[in-house]
């Protein structure tokens, strides 16, 4: 697979917004959320009643049509739930009561293989995302998510026929996937790892199915967009890939929601298998409403030889807890992760990954950002943990905070578990504001105190958000306002 830092831009995925943002900027703005926040009148076909109890999750399981094993494993789930407690160590979840929260929306269609075809006010909304026009210049597939469910969902014939499966959660579960999807569904993330893992497991609905044949190298990315447009709703998607032995591909998924003055939930899950020599770039570009509770659990398990590469853009959402794990179970294995994460006004963001290395000669490399501003909460959680059967790995950390005022907040906390003693683990962390003295210095060279400080931050965040999928993943121009004079990468 080609890298991606030798992509050119694709000019034709860049919306009025993002041309506007290639413009000079002269001060540090907030993340610009115009064009998320449009929202869509309430005209959905089908909803449920708000709370969880057992007679909603066998309603949600009716209406998805589930075989007999997934309506007893969401019953099963949904016990797990109610019997473990929330977790009491990261941002307050008080603004979370699940009995206000509606667990399934469904909209006023079916799954869509046109464009033309979806209802004209969700088509405008993807429209308005630069969904259809990224998919014709530079997506191998794409599936969009509206609520509880996928309205659209495409792949490109030369994919198809390479073997590639690329399809939606629903129909792998009851088609010729179903005892792929059986034998996966939430085997890395069980219901009794933490609560909201047991409450995905409940009420999950949509997603995204993905199977790379051995061998098989998918040049360009797939990529699925969640949208969630219901006011007081969860969105709950499963995410299940599985890249068979020497294969290769990028995945990008995105996902905004308009702004509401109740709290919204996302509990989705991704469950990655990378097989021996296998090659997986997973990439995130989220920017939730600022009512949003994002409790996403992400895990991917690398076999002999194989990489996982996750690259996570967290902008958005009220508070957040996210931490990809990566699971090295093969000797060889290779994890890396890169992250930027930007906290505003109202925003507690608790974010960072996890890696186990479980094989000898594994690597990790973990590298990320966070800038804070306006009272903005930025907490990132390491955790490496070293197996005495890991001889020979290899783990480095590095996380760098910025505050861009006296009210914000930047905290690290690494977590490191060695139970080898040949073993090469280091972490470098470093928290800060911007320096007066940095400041003084580039004002002395008739720059303006406004764009010194403009130069600092984009400096700052460079390293990593040239690793984003600037080239594919078109609303990340309408995310993020760290570049002041010229464009990111």
């Amino acid at each position: 697979m080609p890298n991606d830092r030798e992509h050119k831009p694709l000019r034709g995925t860049e919306t009025v917004i993002g041309r506007r943002m290639m413009e000079d900027k002269t001060y540090v703005e907030d993340i610009d959320r115009s064009i998320y926040d449009i929202k869509n009148e309430d005209r959905d076909a089908f909803r449920l009643s708000k709370g969880l109890t057992a007679a909603i999750v066998e309603q949600i399981s009716e209406e998805k049509n589930d075989p007999l094993w997934m309506r007893q494993f969401r019953l099963r789930s949904l016990e797990r739930y109610h019997q473990m407690q929330a977790p009491d160590w990261g941002p307050a979840l008080d603004g979370l009561n699940m009995d206000h929260i509606v667990t399934y929306v469904r909209p006023n269609t079916s799954m869509k293989a046109k464009w033309s075809e979806v209802p004209r006010e969700i088509k405008d909304t993807f429209q308005r995302l630069g969904i259809p026009q990224a998919e014709r210049t530079s997506l191998a597939g794409v599936g969009a998510q509206y609520d509880s469910e996928l309205v659209y969902h495409n792949v490109r014939r030369e994919v198809e026929e390479q073997g590639v499966v690329y399809t939606d959660m629903e129909s792998a579960l009851t088609g010729p996937q179903a005892d792929m999807v059986r034998e996966h569904f939430m085997k890395l993330v069980p219901p009794g790892d933490h609560k909201f893992a047991a409450l995905h497991g409940a009420v999950w609905s949509g997603g995204s199915f993905v199977y790379v044949p051995p061998g098989v190298s998918v040049a360009i990315p797939l990529q699925s967009y969640f949208r969630l447009n219901a006011p007081g709703a969860g969105q709950f998607e499963h995410t299940l890939i599985i890249v068979d032995e020497g294969a290769d591909l990028h995945f990008i998924e995105g996902c905004s929601a308009p702004k509401y003055n109740v709290a919204n939930l996302h509990a989705g899950c991704v469950e990655l298998f990378v097989g021996k020599h296998a090659k997986l770039r997973y990439s995130t570009i989220e920017n939730w409403s600022k009512n949003m509770y994002n409790l996403n659990t992400k895990r991917a398990v690398v076999e002999e030889g194989g990489t996982i590469q996750w690259v996570s853009g967290s902008f958005g959402s009220h508070v957040s807890y996210l931490y990809p794990m990566s699971i090295l179970k093969g000797k060889g294995a290779r994890a890396e992760f890169t992250g930027i994460t930007f906290a505003g006004k109202g925003q507690n963001l608790d974010t960072g990954a996890k890696v186990v290395h479980s094989a000898p000669q594994t690597s990790s490399y973990m590298n990320t950002r966070s800038i804070s501003k306006d009272g903005g909460i930025s907490t990132f959680r390491s955790s490496v943990v070293v197996a005495k059967e890991a001889a020979g790995s290899k783990a480095a950390v590095s996380c760098q905070s910025l505050m861009l005022d006296s009210i914000s907040r930047s905290d690290t906390i690494p977590a490191m578990d060695i139970r080898t003693r040949d073993a090469d683990i280091g972490h470098e962390a470093k928290i800060g504001r911007i320096s007066d003295e940095a400041v003084f210095y580039l004002m002395s060279r008739g720059i303006s105190e406004e764009d010194a400080r403009a130069m600092i931050v984009s400096g700052f965040a460079d390293n990593v958000s040239k690793e984003l999928p600037l080239e594919y993943a078109v609303e990340m121009n309408n995310l993020i306002r760290l570049e002041m004079i010229g464009s990111i990468g």
